[in-house]
């Protein structure tokens, strides 16, 4: 069974000014290399074992999706554009209905570093039996230092010293701790950074939101009955999503389920979150300065 990659493409610009601002959000831009974090992420996610992706975004970004992913030669399996942004829970579920039945979505941002693409494939294919068993799997990425910006994972054991992709039952989700609390998780050894990134049949996260959410069901569900198509978009209808939360899937439905696997990745991944991670992603020379292009140190 293929897995269909979901990439939510929406954002505010407003953590990595001036190069990345409203009109034009950081994953459209070239921050890691020649390619942009969203380029970057469609090809991560495609290739054997995946199907052609589909792309979540707002109306203003939706001809830079199109474009990007034209010059990186994928073709998107289709372009849902939100009338405004309502957080991840409302852009997820809508995909999950779009593909329908028992049809395996792996649902990611399109704005995190992953440089070990093989690797990070591997361990989504290691989920993938959890997933199609009707687990909501998520990813939970080797912490290297006590950070305060990330929620994190509890785990019910310990994963071993290589940070095998083995799915096991996820015990809790914590929310962005204080710093004595992050560096406690940190020497504990039972606790990854919470990636927001799932692995889920789509029927299995529709009985999600049935069981603990039915009125955004309801609601994200007239939305796209009444959605108008747009020569390649599909355009999901503003009365009805207008009226709908502003909620996170964290706080939907995944931390109400008891169907939670987290599968650990151990290897490399920042979700760019300000300019001390860009930094921090880059090469430096030997006075630690990082410089992108043409650029003159001084």
């Amino acid at each position: 069974m293929s897995i269909h990659p979901v990439l939510l493409c929406g954002g505010s610009g407003t953590r990595l000014w001036p190069l990345s601002r409203k009109s034009y959000p950081k994953q459209f831009a070239p921050l890691t290399g020649d390619n942009s974090l969203f380029q970057t992420s469609a090809q991560r996610l495609s290739g054997q074992g995946f199907a052609a992706p589909v792309v979540v975004t707002g109306g203003d970004f939706r001809f830079i999706v199109t474009e990007q992913l034209s010059q990186v030669g994928i073709e998107p399996g289709a372009i849902l554009i939100e009338p405004s942004a309502r957080n991840t829970a409302p852009a997820i579920l809508a995909a999950a209905l779009k593909l329908k039945g028992d049809a395996l979505i792996l649902v990611a941002p399109s704005d995190h570093v992953i440089p070990d693409a093989p690797r990070f494939r591997d361990a989504v294919l290691a989920a993938s039996e959890a997933a199609q068993a009707g687990q909501l799997v998520t990813f939970g990425i080797r912490p290297d230092r006590p950070e305060s910006g990330y929620g994190w994972l509890e785990l019910s054991t310990q994963p071993d010293a290589d940070f095998s992709p083995v799915a096991q039952p996820l015990a809790r989700f914590v929310e962005k701790p204080d710093l004595a609390t992050a560096q406690a998780m940190l020497e504990g050894g039972k606790h990854l950074w919470n990636a927001g990134i799932f692995l889920f049949r789509a029927d299995v996260l529709v009985a999600a939101f049935e069981a603990h959410q039915p009125e955004i069901l309801a609601q994200v569900r007239a939305a796209l009955e009444a959605a108008q198509s747009d020569l390649a978009f599909t355009r999901l209808d503003p009365a009805a999503w207008g009226g709908i939360e502003d909620i996170s899937i964290d706080y939907a439905v995944m931390e109400k389920a008891d169907n939670l696997s987290v599968v650990p990745y151990g290897g490399v991944w920042s979700d760019l979150g300000g300019w001390e991670a860009v930094w921090r992603e880059g090469e430096g020379d030997a006075t630690g300065v990082v410089t992108s292009g043409e650029a003159l140190s001084i």
